[in-house]
């Protein structure tokens, strides 16, 4: 079949054509379309699929679903995998019993993740877990299907690594379409494969460096790593070369087309382990090479190690004349290519004009709106420790109030560490479904430490920011059914918090003598905002 379809949604077929039946992750973009996609098709393809309350549980939930003879799929954005990392680096080790592939979605230029603009492509090398970069839909689909070969023939987890280019770009895209998933499996006890315990995991680690040298020759036979272009290698005039991989083979196949040079290409679609012989092939009757990466430039330095050892004159470019820091783009490889190649380009340069700069704002309607004012007019001297999701934007105009924003769940982590060092009020602000994410730990450290700052959860009966995805809040699973509907004030008072309220923040004079309140307390205290989502509350009354 052929379908115009999202990277994201060339993922899913391609998961499906390789019998996948269970997949998790949490929800993040740019990759939430994946779990989201999953949910609604997963019951009538007899698979299972869920938003697990982090990565880490995800993927653990995975490990157990592989474990058990059951192909797998984790979904989650960059910050993800660092959650999840603790589990990740013990299953290298373990391997795998059925494939599973693990997808980690950066966002270059930091247009939806606004921490850090992280490049999660070390962790192939940390962990030493396959990595593949496809640099469109058709090739989400083809690689997820090549993820999970590799991950069968090998018995090792895969990682497909994307970006926002590639995850939300749109492209017809050729799948078979599959329902023929098995849910079920079973464990069969094995000490010596799935526990990670001195002195068994120094063999493991020993069996791991094998495994990836067995990849490295099925990566250098591999389709996927290629070269491209009319002119063969080293013989155009200036043999000059380009290496690129992901998105940016597509700026570099248009900037040699904007330029008019006829210029060979190697495309690499393993980053982890890279084709090492196939690269040296590529560089020796070059004189130069660019190295078209975004972000950080891990291919470039591979390349100036390999380079010695087969073409020690060859100038190698990269981070030299391209940036470090945002997307690339054709135009931006296009002046590197003219300081490599001496063909001149006349970058269009955009008339920078004096308009008001629109950033993000609270939906009309917005239940945030009621307490982001109460807060800034009866605590103006408080530290507000801003947390993953909505409640961002309270860092922007009109507000203008987030002292510090790190990761999820660490807006108390670091109210508790303010506290301890300091007599200043300190709020700190968190969602619902950050709160079940990680908010529980730090809460639970807050109390146990004898630590005082006021927590507020902005329940709005959802996790809103990144697509509307239930959390154990809602009652409700991904895949639709009725489940225990968890309440944070009962996991609060079970974790050991005296001074908790539930109310609705509409009643704002409720909600500013709330706050007088529990900020002169000696023990940390809770207040839960309840209301539901104005875009939710909308969608459910038109439903």
């Amino acid at each position: 079949m052929k379908k115009i379809l999202l990277g994201n949604e060339a993922i899913i077929k391609g998961a499906l054509a390789s019998g996948v039946s269970f997949v998790s992750g949490y929800p993040g973009c740019p990759s939430a379309e994946i779990g989201d996609g999953f949910a609604k098709i997963a019951k009538e393809n007899n698979a299972y699929s869920e938003w697990s309350t982090n990565e880490k549980v995800a993927l653990e939930a995975a490990i157990g679903a592989s474990f058990s003879g059951v192909r797998s799929l984790v979904n989650m954005k960059s910050f993800g995998i660092n959650v999840c990392a603790d589990s990740l680096l013990p299953l290298a080790y373990t391997g795998v019993k059925a494939g599973m592939v693990i997808v980690v979605a950066d966002d270059p230029s930091c247009w939806s993740s606004a921490q850090t603009e992280q490049n999660s492509k070390g962790y192939a090398d940390l962990s030493h877990i396959p990595m593949l970069e496809p640099s469109d839909p058709q090739e989400c689909y083809d690689f997820t299907k090549l993820g999970f070969e590799i991950s069968e023939k090998f018995n090792i987890p895969v990682i497909l690594h994307t970006n926002t280019r590639v995850n939300h770009q749109k492209m017809p895209v050729e799948f078979e379409e599959v329902k023929n998933a098995q849910v079920k499996g079973n464990f069969v006890k094995n000490p010596h494969q799935f526990t990670t315990m001195p002195p068994r995991v120094m063999e493991m680690k020993k069996e791991l460096l094998e495994k990836i040298g067995k990849i490295k020759q099925f990566a250098e036979k591999s389709e996927v790593n290629n070269i491209t272009g009319n002119t063969p290698r080293g013989t155009s005039k200036n043999k000059v070369g380009i290496i690129a991989s992901g998105v940016s083979y597509l700026h570099a196949l248009e900037a040699i087309e904007t330029l008019g040079l006829d210029l060979p290409i190697l495309k690499l679609g393993f980053f982890y382990p890279l084709p090492e012989k196939k690269i040296k092939t590529f560089i020796k009757g070059l004189k130069k090479v660019l190295v078209v990466e975004e972000l950080d430039g891990y291919i470039e330095k591979e390349i100036n190690i390999l380079a010695k050892g087969v073409n020690p004159k060859l100038e190698v470019f990269g981070k030299n004349v391209l940036p470090e820091i945002g997307e690339l783009s054709t135009d931006k490889i296009c002046t590197a290519l003219s300081k490599v190649t001496g063909k001149k380009f006349a970058e269009f340069k955009v008339k920078q004009l004096d308009l008001p700069r629109r950033t993000a704002r609270l939906c009309e309607g917005c239940p945030y709106w009621y307490v982001f004012p109460v807060l800034k007019r009866i605590a103006p001297e408080a530290i507000f420790a801003g947390d993953i999701g909505c409640n961002m934007i309270a860092g922007l105009a009109p507000h203008n109030m987030q002292d510090t924003l790190f990761s999820m769940g660490a807006s108390l982590g670091i109210s508790h560490g303010i506290k301890k060092v300091s007599d200043q009020k300190v709020i700190s602000i968190m969602g619902d479904g950050t709160f079940f994410h990680a908010g529980i730990p730090a809460l639970i450290n807050t109390v146990y430490n004898k630590s005082n700052p006021l927590l507020i959860v902005l329940d709005n009966r959802i996790t809103a920011m990144t697509g509307h995805q239930n959390n154990p809040g809602m009652g409700k699973t991904s895949m639709g059914e009725d489940t225990q509907e968890l309440r944070i004030e009962e996991i609060a008072k079970a974790c050991g918090v005296k001074n908790i309220k539930v109310l609705d923040p509409i009643d704002m004079k409720d909600l500013e003598a709330t706050v007088k309140e529990f900020l002169e307390k000696d023990e940390v205290s809770l207040i839960v905002c309840k209301r539901i989502c104005a875009l939710l509350a909308k969608r459910q009354k038109n439903a």
